[in-house]
């Protein structure tokens, strides 16, 4: 539970530091600022809470609040859809899944890996630790070879930031990092009692700068289609849609990633006649 209300304060304090006086409508403000955004005050009046009370809150303290209150509290700051369900689950109005043990490999079903051989295109199983369990013939192949390395390499968020194939490749990197740390954000403030993240966080901000400075901005955000664009050493651009199948048969920590081909650019085409030259 310490926990959770560390990272919720975390992550309002990073909200409120991103926001300037102008953007919600404060003109002088409280005398002359040596911090960057919005003082705990002006929060707080705007709110309707005590500054006292919502300093707490940042703070990590017991204290209680109403969803109303959370509410009022993500219309101040001026959070998106995604970040104001971030903070309800943090602030107790969500499922959040005790996973305070030792996380155990999940055992996959025989059908699921019989289910994404059959699909045209890459297709791989991940967990909420956004590690690789299950994947289809396509998936290394033209995506990247994740089983060089069977420990690290098959975590997407460690390979999208430390493989340097992945870096020269994707063409949209700079986008879909942003999108791979946010999304490793919000499963960490989902995932209460789990070390995991931040012990991960910490490994890979040691080794990237890019990661560290993305984590560091706390920017969370939910599953949603995401482009992916890769310079395929062989068939060149090639351009994707990742839709995400969630809850795959009742398990909450398995999801399944397919790489669409997406319409308009000529990697339909190229797909195929690839499959066909391919034994």
């Amino acid at each position: 539970m310490m926990q959770t209300r560390n990272l919720l304060g975390e992550f309002l304090k990073s909200r409120r530091e991103r926001l300037q006086p102008a953007d919600v409508g404060i003109s002088g403000g409280y005398g002359r600022r040596r911090t960057p955004g919005l003082r705990r005050e002006e929060v707080a009046e705007i709110a309707n809470v005590s500054t006292t009370w919502y300093t707490w809150l940042e703070q990590g303290r017991d204290v209680a609040a109403s969803r109303e209150v959370m509410e009022n509290i993500a219309r101040a700051l001026l959070l998106s859809p995604d970040e104001k369900l971030h903070i309800m689950r943090l602030a107790g109005f969500g499922d959040l899944p005790d996973w305070s043990a030792p996380a155990a490999v999940p055992k996959l079903e025989p059908g699921l890996q019989k289910i994404i051989d059959q699909l045209r295109y890459p297709a791989i199983l991940v967990n909420r630790r956004t590690e690789i369990m299950a994947w289809n013939r396509q998936a290394p192949r033209l995506l990247y070879d994740f089983l060089e390395d069977p420990v690290m390499g098959r975590n997407m968020v460690w390979s999208i930031f430390m493989n340097p194939y992945l870096q020269e490749r994707v063409l949209n990197w700079e986008e879909f990092a942003a999108y791979s740390a946010a999304i490793l954000r919000a499963y960490n403030g989902q995932s209460k009692g789990d070390p995991w993240y931040e012990a991960f966080a910490q490994k890979l901000s040691e080794e990237s700068a890019e990661f560290a400075a993305l984590w560091d901005s706390h920017d969370v955000r939910e599953k949603q289609v995401q482009p992916f664009v890769l310079n395929h050493p062989d068939l060149g651009p090639l351009s994707f849609e990742i839709n995400t199948f969630a809850h795959i048969n009742g398990n909450e920590d398995l999801h399944c990633c397919v790489y669409s081909p997406l319409a308009g650019t000529g990697t339909e085409e190229k797909l195929d006649l690839d499959a066909q030259k391919t034994p």
